[in-house]
């Protein structure tokens, strides 16, 4: 099995390939060791000492680190829980887990105007930031705000505020004139 990596615009997050689908649909973040309980890979990882965040995307695992580790001393141990995981034949989320990912559920009268910016995220906005091995989902509008969660190599990127506020929210005010602005959410 042959595994590559690539870096991301986190310099605290690296992205592994290894070549085999990781999760048929969707995303999966673990954003601490706790909520890593569903997924014996997850939980493999978190094994790594210095490992403090896993993402999960339809190809790709991303792989947060704690600031004062070095890639160079976690990258072979990360690599060899990747591929002992996918050996052993074991699952990458438990059967039977509620697998999440996806855009939240929106109640209220602007309905109309989120189904197009949950257009807009799914078309334009989750593929390119699936390449920088995160992903960014819809949280709520609210008087033309929207609220979006930042997940894997997103989380606490350097440049994340500058994607927000000079990408998405343009594109989304370009295309959807009811969007005022576009904020960050911790879930």
């Amino acid at each position: 099995m042959f595994i590559q990596t690539e870096s991301t615009p986190n310099p605290a997050t690296l992205k592994f390939l290894p070549g085999l689908t990781v999760l048929e649909m969707g995303t999966a973040d673990f954003p601490s060791s706790d909520a890593a309980g569903s997924s014996p890979l997850a939980q493999r990882l978190f094994s790594v000492s210095g490992v403090t965040g896993v993402f999960f995307g339809n190809d790709f695992v991303t792989v947060t680190k704690e600031e004062a580790v070095d890639w160079d001393h976690l990258k072979p141990a990360i690599l060899g829980a990747i591929m002992e995981h996918f050996q052993s034949g074991q699952p990458v989320i438990s059967d039977g887990a509620v697998q999440a990912g996806g855009h939240a559920d929106h109640d209220g009268e602007d309905g109309e105007i989120v189904i197009q910016i949950k257009e807009l995220l799914d078309s334009r906005v989750r593929p390119a930031v699936a390449q920088d091995g995160g992903d960014i989902t819809f949280h709520g509008f609210d008087r033309g705000v929207v609220y979006l969660h930042m997940q894997g190599a997103c989380a606490g990127c350097p440049s994340s505020t500058l994607t927000l506020k000079m990408g998405i929210e343009n594109l989304l005010r370009h295309y959807i004139p009811e969007v005022t602005e576009v904020r960050p959410v911790a879930v």
